[in-house]
């Protein structure tokens, strides 16, 4: 059912390609065609009409004395303009009595007297003699025909003179023209299907490949690649794919990983909780060990209770649903709470905590539980990460509005290629290592809600500086009245 639909689609963009640009232009050649055709008709009637009115214009001399008394004398006098008309190989002239009967012509054969005459009934009823008609003939012939009448002294008509032209050569050439011209406009247009046909096919070919390719990518194949084959449009949409796979691809393995280690960081609390219970259920155990195996199973809980909160929090982070209660705080009671609570962890691990703690920070607006949960994450990594003997300073000071904590080890510090991504959630430069890798994503993410920020500076074998920094209480609120203000001006 969805190969049906991808097909349908395929179709309907050729079909819409089709009719917007060789629908579009077959129907602008139509047009064109046939205004040109009734041009090129209108030219050539035009000729022939202005030929016709022309010749009938000198009539006013042929007559104008001879030939207009009376209708004998018409007769006579046209009788010998039509013997001596030197066009007789183009027109045809008849000579027209009063009762509208053809009494001579220029190629000497009576014509059939039904054939009706509307341009002599015209001249008759008009004010100027005058009057012209173009249609066809008995035989089917067209032709075009102008009938001058003449009138005597007392405005009687006497006669008239009519000229007929063949219109079959001027039809031949006004086909040949139109012709000429719809040939014109079907050259064009199969020059336009076919370069369409083409163009569409350059189009629709490498979107079947993206389409292919990302139905692959959507099945899980991360190694699979678009051929980029184009450097237009076409060719950023394939990097854009292929990135994409790639950056998918790096995200199930952190995905993977993370798993892994979330399983391995609650396995290791879950077994030692059971050694113990198992232990102590036995009822073989002596005071001192059940105390032991007591405290053992406490802390161990909460460790898991630290690692699913912390999932927790991460699962919010995620939705857009972690929320902060914010209130006017003593950062620095915070710093000194969490670095009173790594320091017993860093003796029992030979390690050096050491905290400069300065006489007083300004307040900060911020969320007392969160920020306690930065410097948490941060002092944990640092432990974990710091080698026996090794030292992590903590200091804190103000600067600029904002109050800058660093923490810094001498610890293994983090390779170059993995220090951008850090901050990633899932993200684990150093798989040997307990950890989720979404504590620094979290912590990152706190900051940034905070209106501060959390930087990471590290070198290989040398150690890593965290930075954090978080405005203070009055830099906000005179961020706030600036905002006001620049809005009054503005709204003045």
């Amino acid at each position: 059912m969805e190969t049906k639909n991808n097909g349908a689609a395929k179709t309907s963009i050729a079909r819409r390609w089709i009719t917007n640009s060789v629908g579009i232009l077959l129907l602008i050649i139509i047009i064109l065609v046939a205004a040109l055709s009734f041009a090129v008709q209108g030219y050539v009637y035009n000729g022939i009409q202005s030929a016709l009115n022309g010749r009938s214009d000198e009539l006013t001399n042929v007559f104008s004395s001879f030939g207009r008394k009376s209708e004998l004398e018409f007769i006579t006098a046209a009788r010998s303009y039509v013997e001596n008309f030197p066009n007789k190989e183009s027109m045809e002239l008849m000579v027209i009595s009063p009762s509208g009967k053809v009494i001579a012509t220029s190629i000497g054969f009576t014509p059939d007297q039904n054939e009706d005459i509307p341009d002599y009934r015209e001249a008759l009823q008009s004010v100027n003699d005058y009057g012209s008609w173009t249609g066809t003939l008995k035989s089917g012939e067209r032709v075009m025909a102008v009938t001058r009448v003449i009138r005597n002294e007392l405005g009687s008509p006497v006669g008239a003179i009519r000229y007929v032209v063949s219109l079959t050569e001027a039809d031949r050439q006004i086909f040949t023209i139109v012709g000429a011209l719809m040939l014109s406009g079907a050259i064009v247009l199969l020059f336009v299907f076919v370069s369409s046909h083409y163009f569409i096919r350059s189009i629709l070919t490498p979107i079947r490949q993206i389409g292919a390719t990302a139905k692959l990518i959507a099945q899980g194949d991360f190694k699979t690649r678009v051929v980029k084959t184009t450097n237009d449009e076409l060719g950023d949409l394939c990097d854009t794919i292929n990135n994409m796979a790639e950056e998918l691809g790096q995200n199930e393995k952190m995905k993977n990983d993370f798993i892994s280690s979330v399983s391995h960081e609650l396995r290791t609390p879950l077994t030692a909780i059971k050694g113990w219970a198992e232990t102590i259920q036995s009822g073989e155990t002596d005071p001192a060990t059940f105390q032991r195996g007591m405290g053992i199973i406490v802390s161990e809980t909460e460790r898991l209770s630290g690692i699913v909160e912390e999932l927790l929090d991460f699962s919010r982070m995620q939705s857009g649903r972690m929320t902060l209660t914010m209130d006017r705080i003593d950062l620095l009671a915070e710093l000194g709470a969490a670095v009173y609570m790594f320091s017993e962890r860093a003796r029992n691990e030979g390690k050096f905590l050491v905290y400069d703690e300065p006489a007083m920070l300004p307040p900060v607006l911020g969320d007392i539980n969160r920020l306690r949960q930065v410097f948490v994450n941060v002092l944990d990594n640092a432990l974990k990460y710091t080698q026996l003997g090794g030292t992590i300073n903590v200091d804190a000071a103000e600067e600029d509005g904002f109050i800058r904590v660093t923490i810094a080890d001498d610890g293994c510090g983090i390779p170059a290629e993995h220090l951008p991504n850090v901050k990633k959630k899932f993200y684990k430069a150093n798989q040997t290592v307990r950890g989720s890798g979404i504590g620094l994503a979290l912590a990152d993410e706190i900051m940034t809600l905070h209106s501060g920020s959390l930087e990471i500076d590290s070198h290989e074998n040398v150690g890593t500086v965290v930075t954090i920094r978080i405005p203070t209480f009055k830099k906000l609120e005179d961020n706030v009245q600036e905002k006001a203000e620049q809005k009054e001006r503005n709204s003045e």
